[in-house]
């Protein structure tokens, strides 16, 4: 571009002179990091732009081509016409332009059509170095790579070249440049060569530039050195400069050019109604799994590592009483610990354990619920995939703990949302597409294997979180993927009110079966839920809950303070099949050997109005540990805990209640333990915010 004298404009500062507000405002959208802090004056904005730290962000924000693009322009000349660099990307032409316009959009490019410049900080960071290859492959001009060569030296390899000499280095240089850029001239020197030469060459023609040779080179080698077609880049270590090398390419920069996005093919395709039924169902599943980790958590509060994070047995643990994979397990405290439903409680032993937000979360619809979680898993930068993996120190990434941040996360999980909303309804795309689709998009964004990993562990976790179903996305989670973040809990909100009518209503209601089990057709109602849970063991889950009634889940429900006509009472109202005759006998065989015993702290006793019954304990071999004495005919003393005694007894098959220093039965009801209340943590920020 020119100023309005016709002068082409010389700096960036200038360029940015010209441009309208709309324009500079669009820079300051894609590049924030301009902004911050205010930037005093247009100079002072082109000087930041020309930075190191924020060249690096900007290149990060290109695709796959655009960057092929400053990449060529990197090795071309300065400044260089639109018609050389189309040159350098045959079969590019198409997308040049627009691949050109991005470049400018974010000032890393400059000038006219007639005098393109990449910033000079982004053509150091794109040139190749002897410590910086070029995806290109290319290597330095013939210029750099013949720096420091002396001056009789280049008048020979003139004379090997078969041009005349030259009165300087630098007109020398000139001369043996013409050589190269010269096709015709070119091509008659390399048909000169030998077969052996010609091989090396082809060798290196495609990267790396650099190849090693013996002290003494060979002498297809030496022919090459003699005419600069090689240059000595150490002792034993020989270039390929750029200028030979685009010659045997036929000009091309790169070996595979890509302008334009690989598709995303179809792998299956199901019913949208399929689809949709398969994902409310695992959100569902969803809920349960997350109010199942927690109230585990409650009851046994795993402890927190001195270096942060939950150790690998609590999480081995945690996944066996969830019956689910240590993998998955991470994946649902990581998302409890995003949402604010658990956190460390603080205290000198450390545990995590439920907020006392879990018990209000509990009290909202499952719609609602829902799309908490949904919530807090779009913008979150933990990735709960790479715990198990090594940090750069070689330590291990345990969940909850630190180190699990990227900030790349949440663009690639949203963008993964995006393509599968671009394609067909109830369409599952290939996984290594969506990955390679990524990759080409924003190649610089992350290493391949953090997006693969990232784009693995999105479909993983759409699946399990109900967005998608059977591998498609969900008709009422297309609502996830309208792009702008600022909006983004209002397109939460708007998939979760689209979720609700396929959500099916709680029931008040079970069926009690003649063999001692209860099924839940459905979701229950969260009273009946937990009073069930305290009744009765769950065997089994799925669409439909099976719970099975035992001595021991009986009688945990009878210590809790419920009487057994309490629970007759409870199990006709919410039956929709008559009381069993077994279920009825069990729960009354329970209750009158209930509370029979009574233990307490002596270091502990038992009483019991029955003195028989005592009698039978002192005489029976496994209360031997017990140490037990008999104090009064109703009345055994122990040197152990009341809890271990209270806890051997029911062993033993009796089943004794925990009375108070004042004789009371103590009452034990599910307990559990919570933290002070926590907000939830937020994502890591990737840069600064867009203004």
């Amino acid at each position: 571009m020119t100023s309005e004298t016709g002068v082409p404009r010389r700096t960036l500062a200038d360029e940015l002179r010209s441009w309208p507000d709309e324009r500079l405002a669009e820079l300051l959208r894609v590049r924030p990091d301009l902004l911050s802090p205010v930037p005093a004056d247009l100079t002072q904005l082109a000087t930041r732009a020309g930075t190191r730290a924020s060249v690096s962000r900007a290149l990060e924000g290109l695709d796959q081509f655009a960057l092929q693009t400053a990449q060529a322009l990197a090795v071309a000349t300065d400044p260089c016409p639109v018609e050389a660099l189309a040159a350098l990307l045959p079969g590019g032409g198409e997308r040049l332009p627009e691949a050109l316009a991005a470049l400018r959009a974010r000032a890393v490019l400059w000038g006219g059509d007639d005098r393109l410049r990449l910033v000079r900080t982004a053509r150091e960071v794109l040139a190749p170095g002897p410590s910086q290859p070029s995806p290109t492959g290319l290597g330095p001009s013939l210029s750099e790579a013949a720096a420091g060569m002396s001056p009789a030296r280049l008048q020979e390899i003139l004379a090997d070249a078969g041009l005349p000499t030259t009165a300087d280095p630098v007109s020398a240089l000139a001369a043996l440049r013409e050589l190269f850029t010269d096709r015709d001239r070119l091509a008659d020197l390399l048909e000169r060569a030998p077969a052996a030469a010609t091989a090396m060459l082809e060798k290196l023609v495609w990267g790396p530039p650099y190849g090693e040779i013996s002290t003494t080179p060979s002498a297809p080698v030496r022919w090459l050195l003699d005419r600069a077609l090689l240059l000595q880049a150490g002792p034993r270590t020989v270039v390929l400069p750029r200028e030979v090398a685009l010659h045997l390419r036929d000009g091309r920069a790169h070996r595979r050019l890509e302008p334009t996005p690989p598709g995303v093919p179809v792998r299956r395709e199901f019913p949208a109604a399929s689809v949709d039924a398969a994902a409310a169902g695992q959100a569902l599943t969803a809920l349960s799994t997350v109010e199942e980790l927690l109230k585990e958590w409650s009851r046994a509060a795993p402890p927190v590592l001195r270096a942060g994070g939950l150790g690998v047995r609590e999480l081995a643990r945690t996944a066996s009483a969830l019956e689910l994979p240590e993998s998955q397990t991470a994946f649902w405290a990581e998302l409890a610990y995003a949402v604010g439903l658990v956190a460390s409680d603080g205290e000198a032993d450390e545990r995590y354990a439920p907020t006392p937000y879990f018990d209000e979360w509990r009290d909202l619809p499952a719609s609602r619920r829902w799309a908490t979680l949904v919530a807090a898993w779009l913008p979150a930068t933990r990735v709960a995939a790479l715990v198990g993996g090594r940090d750069a120190k070689g330590r291990t990434l345990a969940a909850l703990g630190p180190g699990l941040d990227r900030t790349a996360a949440p663009t690639f999980r949203h963008r993964v949302l995006t393509l599968l909303a671009e394609l067909p309804a109830g369409a599952v795309p290939d996984v290594e597409a969506v990955a390679e689709r990524l990759r080409w998009e924003r190649p610089l964004r992350a290493s391949d294997q953090l997006r693969q990993r990232v784009c693995a562990a999105t479909l993983e976790e759409a699946e399990l979180l109900g967005v998608t179903g059977r591998g498609a996305l969900a008709s009422f989670a297309r609502a996830l993927t309208s792009g702008d973040r600022r909006q983004a809990l209002t397109d939460v909100e708007k998939a979760a009110a689209a979720l609700g009518p396929l959500l099916p209503e709680p029931l008040d209601h079970v069926l009690l079966q003649a063999d001692l089990t209860a099924v839940a057709p459905g979701p229950l109602k969260r009273p009946l839920a937990e009073t069930l849970e305290v009744l009765a063991e769950i065997e089994s889950k799925g669409g439909a809950t099976v719970y099975r009634f035992t001595s021991a889940s009986v009688r945990r429900a009878l210590d809790t303070g419920r009487t057994a006509a309490e629970l007759h009472n409870f199990l006709a109202a919410h039956s929709r099949t008559p009381v069993p005759q077994p279920l009825a006998y069990l729960v009354d065989d329970v209750a009158r050997k209930h509370g029979r015993l009574r233990v307490g702290a002596a270091s502990a006793y038992v009483r019991c109005e029955d003195d028989a019954l005592l009698t039978e304990i002192l005489a029976d071999r496994r209360a031997e540990p017990l140490r037990l004495r008999l104090l009064a005919p109703t009345v055994l003393a122990s040197q152990v805990e009341p809890a271990v005694l209270l806890a051997r007894l029911r062993d033993m098959g009796y089943a004794p209640a925990a009375e108070s220093a004042t004789g009371e039965v103590l009452l034990a009801g599910p307990a559990g333990h919570r933290t002070p209340r926590r907000s939830a943590p937020e994502p890591v920020p990737d840069g600064p915010p867009r203004p």
